[in-house]
């Protein structure tokens, strides 16, 4: 296609049709279904989704591809040319009937985690998301505990999600060719999962993980190290154990009983 890519905006779009379809056919929308697409570009992504023939809205913030998408909406494709995360999403699905909803996008590394954490944040309650992404951002995302890709962000995704890479893909399946390989990752809501204060939470989980390399009783000297150690012996952790090698169920414990 003819058009004046834009860096600002992390333009690079998927030319590989098999590994669209295949992006496609790893959730299952049906009709009376709604997916939410992030950054559709050129379409290509957009065009797979309508053979589901469920409801897509999808969000664009270049206006200058609106040649390329205007032509694809229809009663249940809507195309939005906006920035999702300046946009009140909940209000533009509010006004659609639907049974689940889906998320699905290839998104620039540098906004990959604002977005999840706005459909966290404002509570969109989305059944599965697909995303492609820088494959290091995957690794982190779906890190085990222990690894040293394991941080707070995998922690806190843990939380809300089971989070799974399904493929890689090569830079060379895009044009123009971006600089790292991407990754497909799979973000499944749990249906059921530990109850805690999520800013109690979050700030025990940012501050465990405030230098990497060190461990918690260096992390956490803010905190009642007594009251922590007691807890932490509970789910047999020590304070001279890292962040890295807590579950986010030990986060959940800790923040509950320190709290408590």
């Amino acid at each position: 296609m003819k058009f004046n890519f834009k860096k600002k905006y992390g333009q690079n779009f998927l030319q590989d049709k098999s590994i669209i379809k295949n992006i496609v056919s790893s959730i299952n929308p049906l009709n009376g279904d709604l997916v939410i697409e992030i950054g559709p570009g050129s379409g290509a992504l957009t065009k797979e989704l309508i053979k589901n023939n469920a409801y897509i809205l999808a969000y664009e913030i270049d206006h200058d591809l609106k040649s390329n998408l205007e032509p694809l909406e229809s009663d249940k494709c809507k195309i939005i040319f906006d920035d999702f995360l300046k946009r009140n999403v909940f209000a533009d699905i509010n006004e659609i009937e639907y049974n689940n909803l889906y998320i699905i996008g290839n998104l620039p590394y540098y906004i990959t985690t604002p977005i999840i954490t706005k459909i966290i944040d404002e509570e969109l309650l989305p059944k599965e998301m697909v995303f492609m992404v820088q494959k290091e951002v995957a690794e982190r995302f779906s890190a085990s505990v222990g690894t040293r890709e394991y941080g707070s962000i995998t922690v806190f995704l843990n939380y809300f999600f089971d989070v799974s890479v399904l493929f890689h893909v090569n830079k060379n399946k895009f044009y123009p060719i971006p600089n790292v390989d991407s990754s497909v990752i799979k973000l499944v809501r749990k249906e059921e999962k530990m109850k805690a204060d999520l800013l109690l939470f979050n700030k025990f989980v940012r501050d465990s993980f405030t230098f990497k390399r060190k461990n918690l009783r260096n992390n956490l000297k803010s905190y009642n190290q007594e009251k922590i150690k007691e807890i932490l012996e509970k789910r047999n952790i020590s304070l001279d154990n890292r962040a890295e090698d807590m579950s986010y169920q030990d986060f959940v414990f800790l923040t509950n009983e320190y709290y408590k």
